[in-house]
């Protein structure tokens, strides 16, 4: 990860953004007791990664917006905030990951990032809940039910569905995110080059 002064800068910026998004958001998710919070976190967290990742595009890029906005996360009042730093790291390195495979940024790679990313905060309480807080993992999995029926308005028994319809719910949001990003991305840099442009 070789960046410029000017790319640290651009990065740093990002990750406050997110991690300020993280911290304020957040906090306004989790007192309303919003249904999948996380993902809609995640979601808003990836655009701006992504983002980031067009001004800046290298490998490692995306992680570093990451690591700043978990570290940022600290600064957190009255919530617990390991898990979510978890969180913020992973989908930092999930995306990572993607973007580096494809090489050059594209709106596929984009799409594929903010899927799986979003899709971590589905699958993460399995590790946090397990690792950090000694939850059993069939308590874990029935509060996910639990969730999903309560949305999805679907009895417990539909179990199969419940979890296709979640797992859906939260690649489409992701590729959503990662659309958004793209799209908004490139808009961003196409008015600062013209705006850069001398006049006259």
């Amino acid at each position: 990860m070789n960046f410029t002064t000017r790319d640290l800068v651009m990065l740093t910026v990002f990750g406050t953004i997110w991690g300020a998004v993280e911290i304020g958001l957040g906090s306004v998710l989790h007192v309303l007791h919003i249904p999948l919070s996380g993902m809609f976190l995640a979601a808003f967290g990836l655009v701006i990664a992504l983002v980031g990742r067009l001004f800046v595009p290298r490998r490692g890029a995306t992680l570093y917006i990451g690591v700043v906005a978990m570290l940022l996360k600290l600064f957190s009042i009255g919530s617990v905030v390991a898990g979510p730093m978890i969180g913020i790291l992973m989908e930092a390195v999930i995306a990572e990951i993607v973007l580096s495979l494809f090489g050059s940024p594209s709106r596929i790679s984009f799409l594929l990032a903010g899927s799986l990313s979003v899709l971590w905060t589905l699958i993460q309480p399995f590790f946090t809940g397990l690792l950090l807080f000694g939850r059993d993992i069939y308590v874990i999995w029935l509060d996910i039910l639990d969730t999903g029926s309560r949305l999805l308005g679907l009895p417990l028994s539909a179990v199969g569905w419940i979890l296709v319809l979640l797992v859906g719910i939260h690649l489409i949001v992701g590729a959503a995110g990662g659309w958004l990003a793209w799209d908004t991305g490139r808009l961003l840099r196409r008015r600062l080059a013209s705006a850069a442009l001398p006049t006259g």
